[in-house]
């Protein structure tokens, strides 16, 4: 028996016989949890330059691409995004075109070395066939331009946590079928609620991002793009509008960024 499934039967009978287990074991078997879900970082990581993030509301809200490039500025890497989003699109929209957008043509352009691809947060649950081929047909036409693909995996929405193992699940597939990089967002999620089951990742609408839960998902993308640790990144980030004046576009509490920045680097780079 491994220690995960050890300490998950002691937590089980704890709970029968009333008996709180001891800390050590619990924390134990969260970092477990961690390890398993990091992803093997190469130790020369080619850090893409410039990305276009493909999606909706899950990615535009709190302004996630502009804030992972602003993340890599800290560290004087050289990383720009772009988005190609739309409200409760899904990849078969922008695959067709619908609402204007121009995410295929982007891809083909040579605008861009990576691609992040978002799909309607309920697609891995309702349609999860309609992921698998769009995401496909999107990570193929990457490819054939030199573009690296990346997977989004989302989270499940706050009042139903167990929707993420089929999102996990289906998320997972598309990148191992496909010879993709999958950024564990929703494993993120789920690893700072055991570790802090208080913590405000949602929205008050209980579906899209918070401020800290955009916070969270960027330092996600960043360590997976990077391969840096995102610990030590500020707690605040500027930019400024067209006319030079300041746009403060995150401020999260420095407790609330060191804490997001461990589950973060423990998610992507392990312990």
């Amino acid at each position: 028996m491994t220690l995960k499934a050890l300490v998950m039967s002691l937590f089980i009978i704890s709970t029968v016989i009333g008996t709180p287990i001891c800390n050590c074991y619990k924390n134990q078997m969260l970092q477990e949890v961690a390890n398993e879900a990091a992803i093997a970082t190469p130790e020369a990581i080619i850090v893409p330059k410039k990305v276009l993030f493909i999606g909706n509301s899950y990615t535009y809200f709190w302004n996630l691409p502009k804030l992972v490039e602003l993340m890599a500025k800290e560290r004087n890497i050289e990383l720009t995004t772009r988005q190609s989003t739309s409200g409760g699109v899904s990849l078969g929209t922008h695959w067709r075109g619908e609402r204007k957008l121009k995410s295929r043509e982007r891809i083909t352009s040579g605008d861009f070395d990576a691609i992040v691809l978002q799909d309607h947060s309920l697609r891995a649950i309702d349609h999860p066939d309609s992921l698998l081929i769009f995401g496909k047909k999107f990570i193929d036409l990457a490819k054939a331009n030199n573009v690296k693909p990346y997977i989004y995996m989302t989270w499940a929405r706050e009042g139903n946590p167990s929707m993420l193992t089929a999102i996990s699940n289906k998320y997972q597939e598309l990148a191992d079928k496909n010879q993709a990089h999958l950024v564990p967002v929703g494993k993120a999620w789920e690893y700072a609620r055991q570790l802090r089951p208080d913590i405000q990742l949602h929205d008050p609408d209980t579906s899209h991002p918070s401020l800290l839960g955009t916070y969270l998902t960027a330092c996600v993308f960043f360590a997976v793009l990077t391969g840096e640790n995102p610990e030590g990144l500020p707690q605040r980030f500027v930019s400024e509008d067209n006319n030079g004046d300041p746009l403060f576009l995150m401020i999260v509490t420095r407790e609330e960024a060191k804490f997001c920045q461990r589950v973060a680097k423990e998610m992507v780079l392990g312990k």
